[in-house]
């Protein structure tokens, strides 16, 4: 039997029994979320309500009443996902709300799910190929994609990629998926979006501990976002062209993987020391910010599940964002801000590319410490810039702390959550 629920929305408990000042409620078999509706963090208390429904047992939640709103219905449905009821939700009000709300949770639930499969599923040339199939199917007749893999990557100059992953039986590849809705091949790119996908990070010979490699999975969590919001906008009416770059690979140990010491020359001339092959998102994010670059699109945005660094900054709860053009930030917080996503900016400047010095190479990928020392998501974005191009001009950097979650908690289930999905897509339908 399907177990459904009603869901209720009230600011006041209508009840005057034990459970009177539980913010969860069960009155004559439907359930009662009572938060105050004047509460600074209301949103989160409805998150967090969600979550305990879905613990109860409800396979199904139907939300009811006339106290909800936009906000509220999503961060319920943030809170009750989880594996294997990804878009278990059933939303109110009008038919624009809720047809806009099963857009964003289809496109979530997409995401989270391409994120949480095994590594045995989702490898690098199966991303590519999910990645751009699900591009295609939210606009058919506007969307090309082409896939450089393996010796190719070579030829093309995209020796990140290929360095990262030529230690894998399953070739790396770059991935470009075009959306072009004006069907003109010489109109210009609105946007340029760069994910990382590594698609299992072992961390090469500077391997990971067992229990750091658990959930490397997920470790191409930001191509996933980023294909999602390029999908989601695509829904909500984007009208320009944008070009998607994933960065693709496998960073696995054997007798032709890299090493520590190698040196990696860039296509713009940039050499790099491998000081830490765990350091591999940022060594594969280089090619896709010089592909964008070479679109000369005026906006430019990566996503990636970069560094535990940004975790400890932020505790995991919000998206760590790195930007040279504070205009660029702004936009951003302001997109964060408008679909209720949390982000925190870090610090970002210049001289942070000099942050990781080589007394053989322009610069290391990272410092010979744990975790690459001290300031390590500044440094990794400091590295970043060197691969943009305007000096940063329009380019904005999310580290994605809150991509995934090893654990339940009290928020979130345990798996990937879909954070700066919708960030990403506002920022892109308002340009």
């Amino acid at each position: 039997m399907t177990q459904v629920a009603n869901i209720i929305l009230s600011s006041a408990s209508t009840d005057t029994s034990w459970q009177v000042n539980n913010p969860v409620q069960i009155i004559k078999g439907d359930i009662f979320i009572v938060v105050d509706e004047n509460h600074p963090h209301r949103m989160r208390q409805i998150q967090k309500a969600g979550r305990s429904i879905e613990k109860m047992g409800v396979a199904h939640a139907r939300l009811i009443g006339e106290q909800w709103c936009t906000d509220s219905q999503w961060a319920f449905a943030l809170g009750f996902t989880c594996v294997g009821k990804l878009s278990n939700v059933e939303f109110t009000g009008e038919e624009q709300t809720v047809n806009e709300l099963n857009d964003k949770l289809a496109v979530y639930a997409w995401s989270r799910d391409l994120t949480n499969q095994t590594p045995a599923q989702l490898f690098p040339l199966s991303l590519a190929e999910k990645a751009s199939e699900y591009i295609k199917a939210q606009a058919p007749a506007y969307v090309t994609s082409k896939v450089i893999s393996g010796e190719e990557l070579v030829d093309a100059n995209w020796m990140g990629i290929y360095n990262v992953g030529k230690g894998s039986i399953n070739p790396p590849c770059l991935v470009e998926i075009d959306y072009n809705p004006s069907g003109d091949e010489d109109a210009p790119v609105a946007v340029s979006l760069v994910g990382k996908g590594i698609t299992f990070d072992s961390g090469g010979y500077s391997i990971k501990p067992s229990e750091g490699m658990f959930d490397m999975k997920a470790d191409m969590g930001g191509a996933a976002v980023v294909t999602g919001a390029l999908a989601l906008a695509i829904r909500q009416g984007l009208k320009k062209r944008v070009k998607l770059f994933l960065c693709c690979a496998e960073n696995m140990v054997s007798r032709d993987a890299y090493k520590l010491g190698d040196i990696i020359t860039y296509k713009n001339g940039v050499t790099c020391e491998v000081a830490n092959t765990d350091a591999e998102g940022r060594i594969v994010l280089a090619d896709g910010l010089m592909a964008a670059s070479e679109t000369k699109s005026p906006v430019i945005i990566d996503a990636a599940t970069l560094t535990g660094a940004a975790v400890l900054a932020t505790g995991g709860d919000y998206t760590a964002l790195f930007a040279l053009d504070q205009e660029a930030a702004a936009s951003a917080k302001q997109s964060a801000d408008n679909v209720n996503e949390p982000i925190w900016q870090l610090p970002l400047e210049s001289w942070h590319q000099e942050k990781c010095p080589s007394a053989f190479a322009d610069t290391a990928n990272s410092r010979p410490q744990k975790g690459g020392g001290a300031g390590g998501a500044s440094n990794a974005a400091g590295f970043l810039s060197r691969f943009v191009r305007d000096e940063g001009k329009g380019w904005v950097h999310l580290d994605l702390a809150g991509a995934y979650n090893g654990t339940a908690n009290g928020y979130w289930a345990a798996g990937a959550t879909g954070i700066s999905i919708a960030t990403i897509a506002d920022m892109m339908v308002k340009q």
